[in-house]
């Protein structure tokens, strides 16, 4: 008989109700008591618990039925009931061998907007564009449910559901087994550091939050008293996307909120567990931590005393380059935009290594150990999610710098010692925007969603006439790309040039390799050019208005975004705002 259990320590009393095979829960719902069994743990065996059919718990005597907080599927919402679901989905994988951290490029896509059909099985048609393009890994921001239609997927309250509307579970293995059958690794953004502000029932089973607040929401209780089962709660999640869902690695959304006293820190626990669970399965898994910190423990071996995941987000190199191609330097643009600070983060990774960050007015950040940390444990990119959508109008890179320098930021991020990864679109120059956008239905919090992100604005000195209403339809429709424009001259311009680096970094290993310590920079500040030392070739960029000379004993041109260079003798004119790379004599 199947067995049906909840965590509910808040309760003195838990009963599920279950409906009929293809009918919603009887109202007044017919309910089935279940039975304390310690720690917080509430079991019945119920016949009626088959896949298929609607189920929601009921605490104490109130009748509001629940979403029970671990279902695989919320058919009608996050406010709605659950469905039993059955875990049968006929996978092809099985020969599937993973994709480790090293020398992999990484695509970040969302869903919702990735196709104008906005689904997984929609995704799964334009997987052969990520195999052409070179990528190996596809990055899914949050597919947990949300609150809504459409949303960036950071309010999820649901971790285990995948988002209806996307398709669902079965809808996300599909698309999972696709990018494998295509050779493609699959890394799925999770968020454990808040819980949407819609759609939360947590609270009313247990002690899932503790006082405190991040700048998202309520904080997590990962070390207050009943932490345990609200970390095995985490714990369990991630193990059932990387292994239930097959995925191949897991982007951990804003370590740094997640705050943890406990004597083992909730990563360090995670990175043993999942490296467990890659021996079990037999194939390489994958953490990847957004943090803010610039703190090597993120990746430092648990034995001496780090964390143990393979990698994390590093926005120093995102800023040093975009701060350098628009020359814009407010908020935390402001100490970057130089060339020597883009030297030092291509050979030591953090620009904020211990040095004073005026956008937080303090010392931030440890340095990296360049002699053993190999640099593909750092993603880096020029446009992600982030710094697009939280710009007041969600406007792309190619809507601030011309086509001239995306080619020269292009050539120096895909011949970095780094992870690289591009957000959707970026490969073509997509013409849309990508503004953050939300769907909550109820009045209050579509206000409170809106008017909060114009203070945002107001507070960082943007126009906020600028803004976009993030609850207007507009913002996520406008959002989603224009696939045919990879076709129109000067998106193909583009498209090639990104093809034409990631073959090049594929074919010649000295382009990708991670070691800091070989990465050597030249440069002059003033005259605005830079070299930058890839073992047996040399990647070389004229940023200034106009062509100039730089030195090079090579004539041996691989690669140019400007077919007027020339060389003579030894040195290489290159035209205004270009870059090429050459092999060195």
């Amino acid at each position: 008989m199947p067995e049906v259990s909840v965590w509910a320590p808040n309760a003195a009393r838990v009963r599920i109700a279950i409906g009929r095979q293809g009918e919603p829960i009887d109202d007044p719902p017919r309910t089935t008591d279940l039975e304390p069994t310690g720690g917080g743990w509430w079991r019945a065996d119920v016949a009626e618990a088959l896949p298929g059919r609607e189920y929601g718990f009921l605490l104490n005597d109130d009748e509001q039925v629940l979403p029970d907080p671990r279902s695989r599927r919320q058919p009608s919402g996050v406010h709605q009931p659950s469905r039993f679901y059955a875990d049968d989905f006929a996978w092809t994988d099985l020969d599937w061998p993973g994709h480790d951290l090293p020398d992999s490029v990484i695509y970040e896509l969302h869903i919702g907007t990735f196709t104008q059909a906005g689904t997984f099985d929609a995704a799964i048609e334009r997987l052969d564009h990520l195999v052409a393009l070179g990528v190996t890994h596809v990055e899914l921001l949050p597919v947990n449910d949300f609150n809504g239609e459409w949303n960036w997927g950071y309010d999820g309250v649901l971790w285990y559901a995948a988002h209806e509307t996307y398709g669902g579970p079965d809808g996300l293995k599909r698309l999972v087994n696709a990018c494998h059958g295509a050779g493609l690794a699959v890394v799925l953004d999770v968020v454990y550091n808040h819980l949407g502000a819609s759609g939360n029932y947590l609270s009313r089973f247990g002690p899932y939050l503790r006082t405190g607040r991040s700048t998202w929401g309520d904080l997590v209780n990962l070390d207050g008293e009943s932490a345990g089962p609200v970390r095995e709660y985490i714990l369990d999640n991630a193990k059932m996307w990387l292994s239930e869902f097959h995925v191949d690695g897991l982007r951990l959304d804003a370590v740094h909120a997640l705050q943890d006293s406990s004597d083992v820190h909730l990563l360090a626990e995670l990175s043993t567990r999942v490296k467990t669970l890659s021996a079990e399965l037999g194939r390489p898994l994958v953490l990847i931590a957004e943090s803010d910190l610039n703190d090597p423990i993120m990746f430092t071996d648990r034995g001496d005393g780090g964390y143990g995941l393979d990698g994390q987000w590093n926005d120093d190199v995102h800023h040093a380059l975009y701060a350098l191609l628009s020359g814009e330097r407010q908020g935390y643009y402001a100490d970057f935009g130089s060339l020597p600070t883009l030297a030092k983060v291509l050979t030591h990774a953090f620009f904020h290594d211990g040095t004073f960050s005026s956008f937080r007015g303090r010392n931030h950040g440890r340095p990296v150990d360049i002699e053993h940390t190999p640099g593909y444990r750092f993603v880096v990119c020029l446009q992600n999610h982030d710094q697009i959508g939280n710009r007041a109008a969600g406007d792309r890179l190619p809507r601030v710098v011309p086509p001239d320098l995306l080619k020269v930021g292009a050539t120096l991020l895909l011949t970095s010692p780094f992870t690289p990864m591009l957000f959707m679109g970026e490969e073509w120059a997509a013409s849309t925007p990508w503004p953050f956008f939300t769907s909550h239905p109820e009045p209050e919090m579509a206000e409170a969603t809106h008017s909060g992100r114009i203070q945002e604005f107001a507070d960082h000195g943007w126009d906020v006439g600028d803004v976009v209403n993030p609850q207007d339809p507009a913002a996520f429709t406008g959002a989603k790309l224009h696939w045919f424009e990879r076709d129109e001259p000067e998106h193909a311009d583009i498209l090639a040039l990104y093809r034409g680096l990631l073959r090049l970094r594929r074919e010649l290993p000295d382009l990708a390799d991670p070691h800091l310590d070989r990465v050597e920079v030249e440069l002059d500040e003033v005259a605005q050019w830079i070299i930058v030392h890839r073992g047996t070739f040399n990647v070389l960029a004229n940023l200034a208005d106009h062509a100039q000379a730089l030195p090079s004993a090579s004539r041996d041109v691989l690669f140019s975004t400007d077919p007027g260079m020339y060389a003579d003798g030894l040195q290489i004119t290159l035209p205004a705002r270009s870059a090429c790379i050459i092999r060195a004599s």
